[in-house]
């Protein structure tokens, strides 16, 4: 994967914070400078802190871990959900579910629903039902859809979560904190990075800023998968070629073992047996022709 670099950072406008009445203090080791009443980003420290967010999640990819992407604001769920989807990832788009987290279980109850109301319809047992049902049916069939879809294939709580603009998503951030699930998060100056165990100073209002670190977080989680579907098939190889090694091994013994020593000296003592018959033969019809004459 190639290192981002700050031209790049800066042409996506990631250097842009919040004006200077909506700062927060804790920002301040992120902040290079202030114009125009606007507060500028260090990108220096944006390539640090993001470097080292994407080398984290790409070991737990490569442990085989899910991350949970969480954003909600109108111009990055489109993103959030295209580059979740890019590397197999779930995601929160629409609204966070209180409780998501610290009531997982109840959460799994209401995605089993869902996946049995769309067997319903598939099944055509729906065709059943009366109009009036089936309208229900349908639209909270749908309602689910909307805002667990993204989360069916969760059947565990997440290894992390990436938060574009924590300050936005503060329920999620605390229900992590509360379970103890290391928190990634685009942090800009009005947020506080302490929030987050892995902060990456960057505007999270504009989409070609917030496009440019989801991908580069994803490039790295999807390099983490490749690396451990390469570890496993590496696996099977050798487990494969350490089968068949044991097996030419075994084979030579079991062929000397198997094969009888008779059989093979029976050949030339018959074919000898044969041959000083047919001499004795030869022999005796000699003489007798001779007497005749």
């Amino acid at each position: 994967m190639s290192k981002i670099t700050v031209q790049q950072l800066l042409n996506a406008g990631v250097h842009f914070g919040h004006l200077r009445r909506k700062w927060n203090p804790q920002m301040a080791p992120y902040i290079f400078m202030e114009k125009n009443g606007i507060h500028i980003i260090d990108l220096n420290k944006t390539v640090l802190q993001l470097e080292d967010a994407s080398n984290a999640l790409k070991q737990m990819a490569r442990s085989g871990k899910k991350i949970l992407f969480v954003g909600t604001k109108k111009q990055a769920k489109d993103i959030i959900a295209e580059k979740a989807k890019g590397c197999d990832m779930p995601y929160v788009t629409e609204r966070w579910p209180g409780g998501m987290l610290t009531n997982f279980q109840t959460i799994r109850k209401t995605v089993k629903k869902m996946s049995r109301l769309d067997s319903m319809v598939k099944d055509g047992t729906a065709e059943t039902l009366s109009k009036k049902e089936r309208l229900v049916l349908d639209r909270t069939k749908t309602k689910l859809e909307k805002d667990f879809g993204s989360i069916a294939d969760l059947n565990r709580l997440p290894a992390a979560i990436f938060i574009v603009d924590i300050k936005r998503e503060h329920i999620a951030v605390a229900e992590a904190k509360r379970l103890n699930i290391p928190t990634f998060g685009m942090v800009d100056t009005n947020s506080n990075p302490n929030d987050v165990d892995f902060a990456i100073p960057a505007n999270d209002d504009a989409a070609d800023s917030v496009a440019l670190i989801l991908d580069y977080v994803t490039q790295a989680i999807r390099e983490g998968l490749a690396d451990r579907k390469a570890s496993k098939d590496a696996d099977e190889d050798d487990d494969s070629s350490d089968v068949a090694a044991a097996l030419v091994a075994a084979a030579p013994e079991s062929s000397i073992a198997s094969a009888p020593a008779a059989e093979v000296e029976e050949v030339p003592v018959l074919a000898v047996a044969e041959t000083e018959t047919s001499d004795i033969q030869e022999e005796n019809t000699t003489p007798e022709t001779e007497s005749n004459d």
